[in-house]
């Protein structure tokens, strides 16, 4: 399949709509000084979370769409967190809310990471349906990422990844532990 179908049916399933990012890279021409005619630059930019986008040139203005994976799922390149914590000590049982010792330790811990910006990724194991673990793993990250606002911290990406990046295998319960984390990746 080529780029550009998968791209159109990435928007087609929902993914976020096309961002218009515009690169200019002037056109050399020998013997003329000044070229009005630009093109855009394809290729890949990355955000500061490490996720991807395509930058494109159809022929008569450039633009800019996420990579997303078939299930939609932003490809991201693996950064470093700067804090992984066990859903299971944040919150309880399909539950997303975070216990007020817990607010008060996350907050102090965006009040001293020293970060410009954070990235909050929540994530689950395999226990329920894909639905309902992507819509959890989204709401916990929220929740964290209101934590982080109330503070006055820079929130630049949440996402609910649900079951669909393991750290550990979802077959044992020491593996389903694992992957129930909310992440925190900071950008400095």
């Amino acid at each position: 399949m080529t780029v550009f179908p998968r791209l159109m049916k990435a928007a087609k399933a929902g993914a976020v709509l096309v961002l218009a990012l515009m690169l200019f890279a002037p056109t050399a021409q020998a013997g003329h000084k000044n070229s009005h005619s630009q093109r855009y630059v394809p290729g890949v930019w990355v955000d500061p979370d490490g996720c991807e986008h395509w930058v494109m040139d159809d022929g008569w203005e450039g633009y800019m769409t996420p990579n997303v994976t078939r299930d939609g799922i932003p490809v991201c390149r693996r950064v470093n967190a700067c804090l992984v914590e066990s859903s299971d000590q944040l919150f309880a049982v399909d539950k997303h809310y975070i216990n007020p010792a817990n607010r008060q330790r996350l907050a102090d811990f965006f009040r001293s990471a020293g970060a410009t910006a954070y990235s909050i990724y929540g994530h689950t194991d395999s226990d329920a349906s894909d639905a309902h673990n992507m819509g959890l793993s989204a709401r916990r990250a929220n929740a964290v990422a209101q934590i982080a606002a109330s503070v006055g911290a820079r929130v630049v990406a949440i996402r609910g990844f649900g079951e669909r990046q393991p750290i550990a295998t979802n077959s044992t319960s020491y593996g389903k532990q694992r992957n129930r984390r909310v992440e925190i990746m900071c950008i400095r």
